[in-house]
């Protein structure tokens, strides 16, 4: 299942594990993506504190916590190779997997649908 944030981030959920990146329309609005910093495996995060940042040909930006929770994984090949954030956003492009703290939290976030229609 995806969600999303107004911030646009995605999450695919696994249990309680949410594989977390941001998505295919923020790569489109930052540009061709030149450096990524993850956090550190054991960081915990609350909603909407900075986890990542993120730099552009245009900017830099930070990416959000979604959810309250522990980084459980990072993905070390986008901090060798950003460029994978912009070709595959929503796949091999992820950020970190976070363990939610609280997995009804994730009704509170957008749907699909929802988040299309806020993109429009």
């Amino acid at each position: 299942m995806l969600k999303f944030t107004q911030e646009h981030e995605w999450l695919k959920l696994e249990g309680d594990v949410a594989t977390v990146g941001i998505t295919t329309y923020a790569v489109e609005q930052l540009g061709d993506l030149v450096f990524v910093e993850l956090p550190e495996v054991g960081a915990t995060f609350s909603k909407n504190d900075d986890a990542a940042t993120v730099e552009s040909v245009k900017a830099a930006s930070e990416v959000y916590c979604p959810l309250d929770g522990e980084i459980v994984e990072v993905n070390p090949a986008i901090v060798a190779d950003p460029s994978l954030v912009n070709s595959d956003a929503q796949g091999a492009g992820w950020f970190f997997k976070l363990k939610l703290k609280n997995l009804g939290d994730v009704d509170g976030l957008l749907d699909e649908a929802a988040y299309k229609e806020l993109t429009a």
